[in-house]
């Protein structure tokens, strides 16, 4: 007698994985600011948040949630959407006569067509030669060169006194995070930290170097991560806590 062995059972195919479409803008009108959706592969419900950087609200809702569920929930919490808006700091172009901090000082910027060399600070005030129309870029242009060279100079330095390597080090326009360091030495910026009061910028600097040593925030982290700051920063929670306060300000300049 053969006998015969049963065929395996086939595995039932998998659906392919759903993209998230591209963030797209979303139209309701009576709001006090415009509206990004944006597809998430990770989001399990639907979530709203203001950026004040681009001064708009996001709305982040799981891949397959339509639109109209999405204008739905917005709706939902039309008031909360209203105080966020309202609260948020004036916006601060980059234009002759605006003040803007520079290391947490204030500097008047004044566009001055005839200047002669590069933007620079003198006598309290941030000096902008050229055409009217190019002022916004070259403010931005040297702030993040200062941005550059403060945080190079500062991160290099104090990875020296800890032994540790940087492998690079990159300024972005981040909008949640001061700093970052990979997990291969790679440390990243915003380059808004240039606006913020020196002890800050320093302490957001050694937080980041002693990360190379200690890629956690265990006490040791804190420990180290004082001892790199305590020229400035003798109580790392105030630099902590200044930036709470007053991060969604620094976003809105510019």
């Amino acid at each position: 007698m053969v006998s015969r062995r049963p065929a395996p059972a086939r595995r039932p195919k998998r659906a392919p994985a759903v993209k998230p479409k591209p963030p797209r803008a979303l139209e309701i009108t009576g709001l006090p600011a415009p509206l990004e959706l944006r597809e998430s592969a990770r989001a399990t419900r639907m979530t709203l948040k203001v950026d004040p950087g681009r001064g708009l609200i996001q709305v982040v809702i799981p891949v397959g949630v339509s639109e109209s569920d999405a204008r739905r929930f917005v709706g939902r919490h039309d008031g909360w959407l209203r105080a966020r808006i309202a609260a948020l700091p004036p916006s601060l172009p980059f234009e002759d006569g605006v003040v803007i901090p520079y290391l947490g000082v204030d500097h008047r910027i004044r566009h001055t067509p005839d200047l002669r060399g590069p933007t620079r600070i003198e006598e309290g005030a941030l000096l902008v030669g050229g055409q009217p129309e190019h002022v916004a870029r070259r403010v931005r242009d040297f702030l993040v060169n200062e941005a550059r060279r403060e945080i190079g100079t500062r991160a290099r330095v104090k990875a020296t006194l800890i032994g540790a390597r940087i492998a690079a080090i990159t300024l972005r326009d981040t909008k949640s995070r001061w700093g970052s360091c990979s997990s291969t030495g790679r440390l990243s910026f915003s380059w808004r930290l240039i606006l913020t009061p020196e002890s800050v910028l320093d302490y957001v600097v050694g937080h980041e170097v002693a990360h190379l040593r200690e890629m956690n925030h265990s006490a040791r982290f804190w420990a180290l991560c004082a001892s790199l700051t305590a020229g400035l920063n003798p109580d790392v929670d105030a630099p902590r806590g200044w930036l709470k306060t007053n991060g969604a300000r620094l976003l809105r300049y510019g």
